[in-house]
């Protein structure tokens, strides 16, 4: 089992950042893959970044390349997602989601394939 407990999230005037925060706790010797899920009202969840925890590969949607990016402090179990330049089309909740590589092939960008997902946090931008 693998705990996730986000932080970080709030409100923020458009352009300004944020930084969440994701502690993992139990089982994350056994995570290949760790990343960020977004969900705003009336919509579905979408994958905003994805990395992989060995080789510190990552994947973002294209919205958010060159803004946002993730890291992992493997020594700390923390996963961190800084966003910059945040517009109000970034309001939503966003979940920290930790899982396990495609067999034969890489981290998954579908929710459906975490297993393991946090409470979520909510991040805000108003003009």
């Amino acid at each position: 089992q693998v705990r996730l407990v986000e932080s970080g999230g709030g409100a923020v005037q458009t352009g300004g950042s944020l930084r969440l925060s994701c502690a993992a706790s139990g089982d994350v010797n056994s995570i290949h893959c760790m990343g960020w899920f977004r969900q705003a009202p009336g919509r579905e969840r979408e994958g905003v970044t994805i990395i992989d925890v060995s080789d510190r590969s990552t994947t973002y949607t294209a919205s958010v390349k060159g803004r946002f990016a993730i890291s992992k402090d493997n020594a700390k179990n923390y996963l961190y997602l800084q966003m910059n330049s945040l517009k109000s089309e970034d309001t939503a909740v966003y979940y920290c989601v930790a899982g396990w590589r495609i067999w034969g092939g890489g981290c998954p960008n579908e929710a459906r394939q975490y297993h393991y997902w946090g409470q979520g946090t909510q991040v805000t931008v108003s003009s």
